[in-house]
Parts: structure tokens; C-alpha cells; sequence
């Protein structure tokens, strides 16, 4: 018993920092500001609280990486708010000033359709692979592959991993999609708030391990 609560306070007391360089992961929020990231628009914001990434506004906008990233595994928790929703984390993606657009690991706050994990192509081609929009058999497959592995009101760890032409997300540890896909090669992460009034979009733990 005293080793397991030893063990367990140890681990209360490790940074999360070092926990991120224990696996080869580094930090892309270091918890207590914005720095490495940016808004690309000239609306929307973005505060920290209690650990989180919290984004507010009237319109979509996302917060996005000033780095570029290619190949790699990333990690990162959403908390939906309550009510309509929808949001995302964007990767290899464009950012220009009012504009992001390209690859989106879907975060669906609907209770019927059930996408969250999916990828979704933000101001490019849309629903156009995992699954593609329209045909009942991609989207059938996709929601068995996905199954309830997005918790609505919980929050929901999201990976992504970048390999060259393969593209695989992640939910709560269930495979969503896995893919191949030559559109992009690098570019910004990002974070989206889909534009509700009074909404507020929670990030955490957000994390990166670049891949040789």
C-alpha cells in the first residue's frame, strides 16, 4: 500500500512537461499561455484557464500552430460545451490571415450522426474519404468502425498520426480512420471553434512527437 501511494504521488507531482519528453512527445501548450500559437482572424478568442485552452466567439475561427509539422504523432483532449457543437483539430493545414483550411480530424457534437474521428477536408473537398458524405455504405462503415468511442459531454483524447501519405485518427484509442492521401505533406495544427455565441471550446493536454 505504501508503495502504490508513494507511486501515485510521484506521478501527481511530475510536470507535465516531463511526462511529454518520457515518450518523445513535447509539449504543444505549455498550460499557462498562448505562446506557439496564433489567430489567423480578426475575430475570436482565446484564453487559458485551469490548464485548458478555452476559445470564444461569434464566428468559426481556429487557433493554429506557428510551427509547421510533417510527419508525427500528435494527442490532444476537447471538451465540447454543451448544446449544438462541433469542432476540430486541423493538421498539416493552411493558414492564411482570415483562412485555414485543409485536413480536420472531426469532432461531432450531434447525437445522431456520430462523425467525431472522421476527416473532414475544411474549405477544400469536404466529406470526401472517412466517410464520404452521401454514400450509405461509407458512412455505415464508418460509424461501425467508430462505434461510441466519442463520449458527448466527456472529455474526448484525440490522436493523429502523419506518416508520409498515411493519415490515421484516433478516438479515446479506437481506430476512426486510416487512410492515404496525397493532398498534403505539412503544414499547422490547429484548434476550431465552430462560430455558437456563448459557447466555449475547451483543449488540454495538447502534444506532439515528431516522426523521423
Amino acid at each position: 500500500m505504501r508503495i502504490l501511494a508513494f507511486a501515485a504521488l510521484f506521478a501527481f507531482v511530475i510536470p507535465w512537461t516531463d511526462l511529454c519528453a518520457e515518450d518523445g512527445f513535447s509539449p504543444l501548450f505549455d498550460g499557462k499561455t498562448t505562446a506557439g500559437w496564433k489567430n489567423v482572424y480578426s475575430w475570436g478568442q482565446a484564453k487559458v484557464e485551469d490548464g485548458e485552452i478555452r476559445l470564444s466567439g461569434e464566428k468559426k475561427f481556429f487557433l493554429v500552430t506557428e510551427r509547421t509539422y510533417a510527419d508525427f504523432v500528435f494527442e490532444g483532449e476537447i471538451l465540447l460545451p454543451p448544446g449544438e457543437a462541433n469542432s476540430g483539430f486541423v493538421f498539416r493545414a493552411h493558414a492564411e490571415p482570415g483562412k485555414v483550411f485543409g485536413y480536420q480530424a472531426e469532432v461531432d457534437g450531434s447525437l445522431d450522426r456520430k462523425w467525431s474521428g472522421g476527416l473532414y477536408d475544411e474549405g477544400r473537398r469536404k466529406w470526401f474519404i472517412s466517410p464520404i458524405k452521401g454514400d450509405p455504405a461509407s458512412e455505415a462503415a464508418f460509424r461501425q468502425r467508430a462505434g461510441d468511442a466519442f463520449k458527448r459531454n466527456e472529455w474526448n483524447l484525440f490522436r493523429i498520426t502523419c506518416q508520409g501519405p498515411k493519415l490515421k485518427i484516433e478516438v479515446n484509442g479506437v481506430v476512426t480512420t486510416e487512410v492515404e492521401d496525397q493532398m498534403d505533406a505539412s503544414g499547422v495544427i490547429g484548434l476550431q471553434h465552430h462560430g455558437e455565441k456563448g459557447a466555449i471550446y475547451r483543449f488540454r493536454n495538447l502534444r506532439i512527437r515528431e516522426l523521423k
